[in-house]
Order: C-alpha cells, then sequence, then structure tokens
C-alpha cells in the first residue's frame, strides 16, 4: 500500500530529524526510514572507482581457455596425462614428448588418430583422452604456465594439420547423436574440448606465426565456414546441438562447452569487430559510398566514465524559483525537486555514487510495475524485487560547471530528415510539398536555405540504405533487372543454413540465457544447464560447499558471456551482409521476449554483479596443471583474487547493451515496449557503474524513449539529459529531448511490425525459394503422381544422406492421420 506520508503520496519528504518541509506536516513511519538506512548500509556505500576496462573480442588468452573447464573437471587433467602416458610409452620408448623430432611426432599423432577409430568405447575414450592431453599442452613436460600455453598452441596446430578435425568421424558421429546418456557426456565432453582448444589456439594470430601456420590458420578458417562433402557449415552442427539440449532429447548435453565452441567458430569464420569494421569501409568503398567518419569503439575507447553530481542548484531550475514570498508553502515540493537529480554529470569529475538520493515513493511504484510488467512477458521468471538505489544524504552546494570543449561523434543527417524537415518548411512558407525533391528551394527564406546545406553537409548514407533501396527495384522489376548475384560468403553461407530454423535457434539461446540470469530462479520445469558442473557426489563439508557455489555461479556467468558476445556477432554480421537478414534475426529475437528479458538480466545490483568474483584462481587453468593444488581453505578460495572487477561480467553487460540497442534503433513500436516495461529506473541504476562504454549504450537506451517520458521526468533528470547531449551522437533536427507532438502524430506500431515482415519474407522468398519451374506452370496435386516421379539426386548425396533423414524426416514431427486426412 501506498505510505500516506512518502514524496510519492502528495507530501513532502522528511528531513533527516523525520520533520516535514513545511509546517504541520506529519513524519514518515520509522519502518520505511529503517528500510532506507539498512538499504543504504548494503549497498550506498559502495565506491566505484572509474574501471580500466578495455573492450575487444574476447578476454585475454589464458583467460579464455581456462573458461573452458568447470572446477569439478580439475581431476581430470591427471587422468588425460595418465591416458596419454599409458599410451605413449607403448609406442615410443624411453623419450619424452618434448624431446621427439617433428617427424617422430606427426607419426604418433598419425597412429593416435587410427586408434580413436577403434571399436571399443572404453578404449576410444582413453585415445580422446590423450588427445585432449596434447592439446592442453602436454603440461606434465612443463615448468611454467608459459610453457604450458605455448606447447598447447604448437599441439593443436599438429594435431589439424594431421587431420585430426577432418577425418575424425568419431567426433561428428557422437554430436549428432539424438539423445544421450550421463556416460556419453563424457566422451563428447572430451571432445568438445579439443575441438575449443584447436579453434581456440588457431584463431590466435601472432607476429611470430610461421608461412605454414598461416596456411593452417585460413585451411581451417575455410573448412568451418564452408559445408564439405554437401554437409552443413560446422556452426550449424553446434546450432542444432544447442535447440536439441533446449526441446529435452538431450538434457546431459554440456551447454557451457557448446556454446563457448559456437560463439569461437562465428567469430573465427566470419571475423571480430575489427575485422567487421574493415568490411565496413571495404563494402562502402564498392558501394561508392564516402568513408566512414570514425571508428565508433576507438570513440568510445578515448571517452572518460561520468560521475553522478552532488544534489545541487540546477541552472535551469534557479532561473525559474519562485519568488521568496511563496517559497514558505512550497519548501516541501521545492526540496523535492532539487533532491531528484539523481543521474549524472559529465562535467563533474568527483565520484559521488554514493550520495544518491533514495528513490521516491513514486520510482518506487513505477519500477515495481515495471517489474510486473517484465514477468508478465516471461513465463518462466517469477516476481523478483529491484535493487533500489543507494540512498544517502547529500549537501545543496552550487558548484561552477566547466563545459567540455567538443563532442566525440560527428553528427549524422538522414534522408528522410532532411526530406521531412524541407515538407515543414514548405508548408508553411508556401503552402505545398514538393514529395522527396530536397533541391529545388525556390519560395523558402534565406535561412532555410542555409538548414539544408548544412543538413546535406553531415548528410550519411548507410550500407543499409542502399540494399533497402536495391531490394525495391528488384522487387518492383524483377525481370528488367535479372537475377541477383550472390557472392558466397562464409556470412551468407551461414544465413541460408540458418534461415529455416533460425526461430528456434533464436528461442534455445534465449532459454538457456533465461536460466542463466542471475535474476532468475530455479524452477521445476526449467531446462538444467548445470549437468556439466554438478559432481557426481554433492558436498559434505562447508568449504566444498562454497567452492561448488562458486563454480556454479561462474559456469552461469560464462554462459553469459557465450551467448551474449554470438548474438551481438550474429546481428552486425548479418547486418552488414544484408539488412533484412538483421531484420529477421531481430525480428525473432523481439517475438521470443528478448527485450524484456535483457531488461530483467539488468534488472539487479549491476555494480555488484560487475565487481562479483566467482572464481578460484589456483584452481584455473594452466595453473592448475602447473602448481599443486593448495589444501581447500577459505584462504585459499580467495587467494590471488585482487581484480578490480569480472571482464567477463562488464563485457556481457557491454553485449546485452548493444544488442538492446540494435533490436530498437529506430524501431518506434520496439521503443515503446522499452517505455512499457518501465525501463528507465533500470537502466539509469547501470549508470552508477564507471565504465564509458557501458554509459554510452545506457544513454543511447535513454536517449530513444525520453520524448515518451513525460515532462516532469525530464524535469528531474536534467543531469541524465545533460549526459546524453554530451556523450550521445547527435541527429541534428531530432526532437528527443522534447516530443511535444507524440501524442498529436500516434504511430500504428502493429502496422509498422508487419510492414518490416512482410519485406523481410517477400526478401527470403526472393533470394532463397526459388522455384523449379515458372510460376505460371501447372501444378501436379496427385500425390501419387508426385511421388512417382523420378527425380535426379546430386552425385555427393550420400554424404549427407543421414543428415538428411535425421533433419528432414527423424526430427519431424508428423502426424499422419491428419495428413491423409488432407489429401
Amino acid at each position: 500500500m501506498e505510505d500516506p506520508a512518502a514524496p510519492g503520496a502528495g507530501n513532502p519528504p522528511t528531513n533527516g530529524n523525520g520533520n516535514g518541509g513545511g509546517k504541520g506536516k506529519p513524519a514518515a513511519p520509522k519502518g520505511r526510514e529503517a528500510f532506507r538506512s539498512q538499504r543504504r548500509e548494503s549497498e550506498g556505500s559502495v565506491d566505484c572507482p572509474t574501471l580500466e576496462f578495455e573492450y575487444g573480442d574476447a578476454d585475454g588468452h589464458a583467460a579464455e581457455l581456462s573458461e573452458l573447464y568447470s572446477y569439478t573437471e580439475n581431476p581430470e587433467f591427471t587422468t588425460n596425462r595418465r591416458c596419454f602416458e599409458e599410451d605413449f610409452k607403448t609406442q615410443v620408448q624411453g623419450e619424452e614428448w618434448l624431446e621427439l623430432e617433428e617427424d617422430a611426432q606427426k607419426a604418433y599423432v598419425m597412429g593416435l588418430l587410427d586408434r580413436l577409430e577403434v571399436v571399443s568405447r572404453e578404449r576410444r575414450l582413453k585415445v580422446a583422452r590423450a588427445v585432449l592431453y596434447l592439446a592442453q599442452g602436454t603440461f606434465g613436460e612443463c615448468d611454467s604456465e608459459v610453457d604450458v600455453l605455448h606447447w598447447s598452441r604448437y599441439n593443436c596446430f599438429l594435431l589439424y594439420q594431421m587431420g585430426t578435425f577432418s577425418n575424425s568421424q568419431a567426433c561428428s558421429s557422437a554430436l549428432r547423436k539424438p539423445a544421450i546418456s550421463i556416460a556419453d557426456s563424457t566422451e563428447l565432453r572430451v571432445l568438445l574440448s579439443v575441438l575449443y582448444l584447436m579453434v581456440e589456439n588457431i584463431r590466435l594470430e601472432r607476429e611470430t606465426d610461421s608461412c605454414g601456420w598461416r596456411t593452417a590458420r585460413e585451411t581451417f578458417r575455410t573448412e568451418l565456414s564452408f559445408s564439405t562433402h554437401n554437409q552443413e557449415p560446422f556452426a550449424l552442427l553446434l546450432f542444432s546441438m544447442v535447440t536439441k539440449f533446449c526441446s529435452g532429447l538431450a538434457p546431459h548435453f554440456p551447454i557451457k562447452k557448446v556454446l563457448l565452441l559456437l560463439w569461437k567458430v562465428v567469430m573465427f569464420t566470419l571475423g571480430g569487430f575489427e575485422h567487421l569494421q574493415a568490411l565496413k569501409v571495404q563494402k562502402r568503398a564498392e558501394l561508392g559510398l564516402p568513408p566512414l567518419a570514425e571508428d565508433s569503439i576507438q570513440v568510445v575507447k578515448s571517452m572518460r566514465a561520468a560521475s553522478p553530481p552532488s544534489y545541487t542548484l540546477d541552472l535551469g531550475e534557479s532561473q525559474l524559483a519562485p519568488p521568496p514570498s511563496k517559497l514558505r508553502g512550497r519548501r516541501g515540493s521545492r526540496r523535492q525537486l532539487l533532491t531528484k537529480q539523481d543521474s549524472l554529470d559529465i562535467y563533474n569529475e568527483r565520484d559521488l555514487f554514493k550520495t544518491e538520493e533514495p528513490a521516491t515513493e513514486e520510482e518506487e511504484e513505477s519500477a515495481s510495475d515495471g517489474e510486473r510488467t517484465l514477468d508478465g512477458e516471461l513465463d518462466l521468471l517469477e516476481q523478483d524485487p529491484l535493487v533500489p538505489p543507494p540512498p544517502s544524504q547529500a549537501p545543496l552546494s552550487a558548484e561552477r560547471v566547466a563545459f567540455p570543449k567538443g563532442l566525440p561523434w560527428a553528427p549524422k543527417v538522414r534522408q528522410k530528415d532532411i526530406e521531412h524537415f524541407l515538407e515543414m518548411s514548405r508548408n508553411k512558407f508556401i503552402g505545398f510539398t514538393l514529395g522527396q525533391d530536397t533541391d529545388t528551394l525556390v519560395g523558402l527564406p534565406r535561412p532555410i536555405h542555409e538548414s539544408v546545406k548544412t543538413l546535406k553537409q553531415h548528410k550519411y548514407v548507410s550500407i543499409a540504405d542502399v540494399q533497402i533501396k536495391n531490394e525495391e527495384e528488384l522487387e518492383k522489376c524483377p525481370m528488367s533487372l535479372g537475377e541477383e548475384v550472390v557472392p558466397e560468403t562464409p556470412c551468407e553461407i551461414l544465413y541460408q543454413g540458418m534461415l529455416y530454423s533460425l526461430p528456434q535457434y533464436m528461442i534455445a539461446l534465449l532459454k538457456i540465457l533465461l536460466a542463466a540470469a542471475p535474476t532468475s530462479k530455479a524452477k521445476t520445469d526449467s531446462i538444467n544447464i548445470l549437468a556439466d558442473v554438478l559432481p557426481e557426489e554433492m558436498p559434505i563439508t562447508v568449504l566444498q560447499s562454497m567452492k561448488l557455489g562458486i563454480d556454479v555461479n561462474r559456469h552461469k556467468e560464462i554462459i553469459v558471456k557465450s551467448i551474449s558476445a554470438l548474438l551481438l556477432l550474429l546481428l552486425k554480421h548479418f547486418k552488414l551482409n544484408h539488412i533484412y537478414q538483421f531484420e529477421y534475426v531481430s525480428q525473432h529475437l523481439v517475438f521470443a521476449n528478448c527485450i524484456p528479458l535483457i531488461l530483467k538480466f539488468f534488472n539487479q545490483n549491476i555494480l555488484s554483479y560487475i565487481t562479483a568474483k566467482n572464481g578460484i584462481s589456483v584452481l584455473d587453468y594452466p595453473c592448475c596443471t602447473i602448481q599443486d593444488l593448495p589444501e581447500l581453505t577459505t584462504e585459499s578460495l580467495e587467494a590471488g583474487d585482487n581484480n578490480q572487477f569480472c571482464w567477463r561480467n562488464l563485457f556481457s553487460c557491454i553485449n546485452l547493451l548493444r544488442l538492446l540497442n540494435k533490436l530498437t534503433k529506430w524501431k518506434h513500436s520496439r521503443t515503446m515496449m522499452l517505455v512499457v516495461f518501465k525501463s528507465a529506473p533500470i537502466l539509469k541504476r547501470a549508470l552508477k557503474v564507471k565504465q564509458a562504454m557501458l554509459q554510452l549504450y545506457v544513454l543511447k537506451l535513454l536517449k530513444i524513449q525520453t520524448k515518451y517520458l513525460g515532462r516532469q521526468w525530464r524535469k528531474s533528470n536534467m543531469k541524465t539529459m545533460s549526459a546524453i547531449y554530451q556523450k550521445v551522437r547527435h541527429r541534428m533536427n531530432d526532437d528527443w529531448a522534447y516530443g511535444n507532438d507524440i501524442d498529436a502524430r500516434p504511430w500504428d506500431f502493429q502496422a509498422e511490425e508487419c510492414t518490416l515482415r512482410a519485406n523481410i519474407e517477400a526478401f527470403n522468398s526472393r533470394r532463397y525459394d526459388r522455384p523449379q519451374d515458372s510460376e505460371f506452370s501447372p501444378v501436379d496435386n496427385c500425390l501419387q503422381s508426385v511421388l512417382g516421379q523420378r527425380l535426379d539426386l546430386p552425385e555427393d548425396f550420400h554424404y549427407s544422406y543421414e543428415l538428411w533423414l535425421e533433419r528432414e524426416v527423424f526430427s519431424q514431427p508428423i502426424c499422419w492421420e491428419e495428413l491423409l486426412q488432407n489429401h
């Protein structure tokens, strides 16, 4: 129930002694003050320094390798070593692996791969463990972590050059099993670990790499990207594993390893963020577009994080203050206005997170309503209370404002913006419009001429604009323009393979992300993502329970990291390849409730999540393979962890914010979803994290919905508005901060999505559903006649016949009664 004495109930807030700001006002109840005091002690006392974080494709090489293994797998390192040494002694007498000549090493690996094809499952598993020990760097013969990483990379190149990836049928047969047992999961874990180590080590480029290694890297990339013997690309095989896991057909799949491998395969085959930027520059040059003004990631790296200000008198409010004669009865409301500026000030260097004011009753109710809305959208989630901002008292003192010298971004103007500006100007000064004509300025005043000139100077034509225009021309004139030539790039081949099952892939990824989110609570009907982290024997001591708890939290964080990075990479590559491929993936993510899911993820204490230390450094690979594991104590669980923040968690948060930006940019209907789910208080709390890139994408999300939040919200959050102005790119005639005519120009949001969906379906149908004959040829509807026709199959069809049966027949539910009735 609403507290009648709370500020949100129409009464002014109380001061520190419980007395109202005006005479005769009732004091707030002690229960609420005690709650706010407790909340301030638990959350508001955290002083977040500026986080020295460098965003990139992935973390350091050793960190990425260590995240492959859970701490419950550590005993398997010894098992792998024993299996290798037993096999190695029978094949090579009196020498160690590091002492062998390269030819002898190649001969041994060839024999090892031959023994990997034996019928006995037990012997095959031992040989697979010996291969894994090689990929792990033969750590038994190394003296330091650097040596382990060096020999791991050397051995992975050697394994690939000997045909470990292409010749091993045991791998593909194990990965394609429709259902497996817990015993089969052990073999699968070993095979996935070998593949991940090979992909991660070969993907890493170094200047000292030999020509042979560089050639092997490109060959491996091609082998993963393109289908061989009419088989699907390797990423599609991993996507199918994800869907089988979520559907319950394979509940014991080691899903963390599958997702990590899938992410790294997509990054390796399509390219990371730097490669994306190079492709974008190349494609703009091919289309005859001007070069990019800046690299967005490089600009963000040069930006500094912002600190929230003390709650001082705002310049705009000081000018609008009432005369002293009217202040006596309005002290409470005036104080409320002064203390509601709880955002950040990019002009102030001081860190004042800890001085943030308690959330008002109105904001708490708004956040609670948003929480209930999110829970209504996500069926698998339970109600989870918001973590309110940390409260404290701040002195009301005036401060000098130091304005910045310049803005970090070059402004952009779309063609639509110029057309809209001229349409309004012509209606005002002439009384009629000229459609899309942006050159005729007759009858318009001189200042309008100058405005149009300025707009055209900053006009930005994106690759997507050109692609949409070309698609419209192909739809209008399919006969005269002829058939479109589509280059067979790795991205195009991946999209073609994903096309018909893409909705299932997106739903499966979001289900796993939901299960791994820290704000999700365990449910009986949710998928089990901990099958490959829980030990066979549950812990019996407190320290063992602490270790398992850290392992489980770390396991979930790695899953969130891999899914967020994977989805972002897919969206960015598909958008560059063709805008409608990007829109197709985006729409299915939106239909699968990706927007409320991400907001639910951020509906927590993000600062605590980013600074969480769910890791045990002495148990991380490769450290655990070199040093003797210490006795399990509280000190050993916390030893060596002096990092300021958790890299993977900050990386995941930035990726999810970038994902949310891509889904909502220029989409009014999806922007309204942010408003309906009351995302503003959730996003504002993320601004406490002093990291420039994270703050930038939060401010972008706040900017696009500012016009819908009302005048009172903008008035109460002027510091946030200032931060948006200073950090986010400007659109010259964008009314993001005002929105005065929103009610007069309502959009039909449903029609907007339907139009986009029709364009996507037309694109997919035109490019990928090519009929064999002309559309005017007669259609044979007789079942016996159609089945009796002779169909010429390609020569290499027998290579993929089993895969075709699995995908098109066995995996598809068929209701034969309904099928026969229809015919």
